[in-house]
């Protein structure tokens, strides 16, 4: 059995087919998203559905056993078998949905094909047929099975320790990056780092930021916001901090006045 595969994609070339065993045959393991899958194909016969084979076709994580407790993955796949022949479209079904500890396949049963696998017919060809996953993962709830690289998030380029943080901000302000579109996958992180920090800082208790981490943060709102970003709640947030640090030392400055001149009053005196 052959295989190819590329960022999300992965072809799947079985030889043999008439002579597989109906109880299921495995692909080899792929990546997509960083994570590692598998298909199974059962090319099941039915007399009653009115053709010769129907074939059942499924999306699988691999090593699921030992991906931590609580995982989650929602992916939206296309599973394709693929005709040969010129003119001739090939079968291709499509849906989305979530993969957990209980749910670890995701796919299609009846690839109800005419006259297959008896003879050559585009989908079958000299004994052979080509099976293509489309795989998109776009979300992912719990550690990586594969540690290495980034994940591609809204034309953001992510790190694993970084994906629940960035997709629960798409999730509660999906426009903040409309106006912005990072041509430069590095400059783009950094803005998002930025924005990241922005909001962890602004999540604190007015009592716990100093004057300096305002006046930082001023700076870092006013950085992004220039770059294109629109980020209202931080900006609401700064402002009603601010307002209340002002306060705050405003009654400072009054207490200090009272002060001053109880020691002039007192110097007077003396």
């Amino acid at each position: 059995m052959g295989n190819h595969e590329t960022d999300k994609k992965f072809t799947w070339v079985i030889k043999n087919f008439n002579s597989l065993d109906s109880d299921g045959v495995y692909s080899d393991t792929f990546k997509a998203g960083r994570c590692k899958w598998h298909l199974v194909v059962y090319p099941q016969r039915y007399d009653n559905c009115g053709y010769d084979t129907c074939v059942s076709l499924y999306l699988c994580v691999s090593d699921s056993e030992s991906l931590p407790t609580g995982w989650r993955r929602h992916v939206k796949v296309s599973l394709t078998m693929v005709n040969e022949f010129p003119g001739i479209p090939s079968h291709m079904q499509e849906t989305q949905g979530w993969f957990d500890e209980k749910n670890t396949t995701l796919g299609f049963s009846m690839f109800c094909i005419g006259g297959f696998p008896s003879r050559d017919n585009g989908f079958l060809i000299n004994g052979e047929v080509k099976i293509v996953a489309e795989v998109d993962v776009l979300e992912v709830i719990g550690n990586f099975d594969v540690p290495e690289g980034n994940i591609d998030i809204n034309g953001f380029q992510v790190p694993p320790s970084q994906v629940e943080s960035v997709n629960s901000l798409f999730e509660k302000y999906p426009g903040f990056a409309s106006k912005h579109c990072p041509k430069n996958p590095h400059l783009g992180k950094a803005y998002l780092n930025v924005i990241l920090s922005l909001t962890e800082t602004m999540s604190k208790s007015p009592e716990k930021l100093s004057n300096g981490d305002l006046a930082e943060a001023y700076s870092a709102l006013r950085y992004v916001t220039e770059a294109g970003f629109k980020l209202d709640w931080l900006e609401k947030t700064l402002k009603e901090t601010g307002e209340t640090r002002l306060q705050d030392i405003e009654e400072e400055l009054k207490d200090l006045k009272v002060k001053c001149a109880d020691m002039d009053a007192l110097l007077k005196f003396l």
